[in-house]
Order: C-alpha cells, then structure tokens, then sequence
C-alpha cells in the first residue's frame, strides 16, 4: 500500500508555516534570512516525521514543539558560533536599522524579543500568534494560569527593554 503524505503535509505546511516563520523570527531576532532556513528545517523535519504523529495533541502544537526544539538548537548552536561572527551580527543590525519606519518597529520588538530568555521568546511568540493560555500551557508545561503571570512579566520586560533601547 503506498503511502501519500504529500496531501496532509500540503494543507499542515498551509495552515501552520506562517506561525513557524514568526516563532522563527522571534529566535533569531528579526534575521529573516536565518528565520526561513530554520522554518524550512522545521518542515523537513514534520515531512520526515508526519507518519510517526501519534495524534495525542493537535498538529499545532506538535509543530510548536518541533519549532521550540528546533530554535532551541540553532540558539545554542548559534551562541558557541557568536564569538567568530560578531561582525557578521553588527553589520545584519545595521542593515535592519536601515529598513523604513514599520519595518524598524518590527526590527525592534524582535530584537527586545531576541534578549529575553528562551522560554519568555517561546511564550511572547505564541502570545503575538494569539494562541491562548491553554495551548500556550500545553506546550510550555505549565499551568495555564502561570501562563497569564509569566505573559504580564514578560510584556514589562519587553516595554523596559524597548525603552531602554530608544534611550540608547
């Protein structure tokens, strides 16, 4: 009997490949280059697993957490590799800050994004996707009522964070 996943994994990519990208985005703070590879990655990775999805959670936040997995490994891969790149992250800063006004303010939460900590990116990425406390809780590992404290420190992070960068 052959197996055709081309069809499922067409309407999962459709459905879900906006969300992976902007949770991407948020990892490597706005870098839109590194932000499509890994999403690419994440959906390497679904294809090569899809028949292995068991169906005990939704294809969401199965995908949530390949992406979360997936990130997580480029951050740490990323930071052993920082000290030989730094010049390299300075000069894609700049060219961000060059982008128009809109595109600056994007640039910007993604960067105030990008130095929180792993799990506050995941969480204030699913939050910008409008995902509730529950999927939020299901996929982080917590209860869904952490999931609204942690939220309110994390925006007065990010508005700190933000300030603190215009100031600069």
């Amino acid at each position: 009997m052959k197996n055709n996943k081309n069809e499922p994994f067409e309407t999962i990519y459709r459905q879900h490949h906006p969300m992976v990208l902007q949770m991407c985005l948020g990892f490597v703070k706005g870098d839109k280059d590194t932000a499509n590879d890994l999403s690419q990655e994440i959906f390497i990775s679904v294809w090569n697993n899809l028949d292995k999805f068991r169906g005990t959670s939704s294809y969401k936040t199965w995908i949530y957490r390949i992406t979360v997995n997936t990130c997580l490994q480029y951050v740490k891969k990323d930071k052993k590799e920082k000290t030989v790149t730094t010049v390299d992250l300075e000069n894609k800063a700049a060219t961000i800050e060059t982008e128009s006004t809109k595109n600056n303010n994007v640039s910007d939460l993604y960067k105030a994004i990008g130095e929180l900590k792993k799990i506050d990116r995941l969480i204030i990425m699913m939050v910008l996707e409008n995902q509730d406390y529950d999927s939020i809780s299901e996929v982080i590992g917590i209860k869904a009522i952490n999931v609204r404290v942690k939220i309110h420190r994390i925006k007065k992070r990010l508005e700190t964070i933000l300030k603190n960068n215009k100031n600069e």
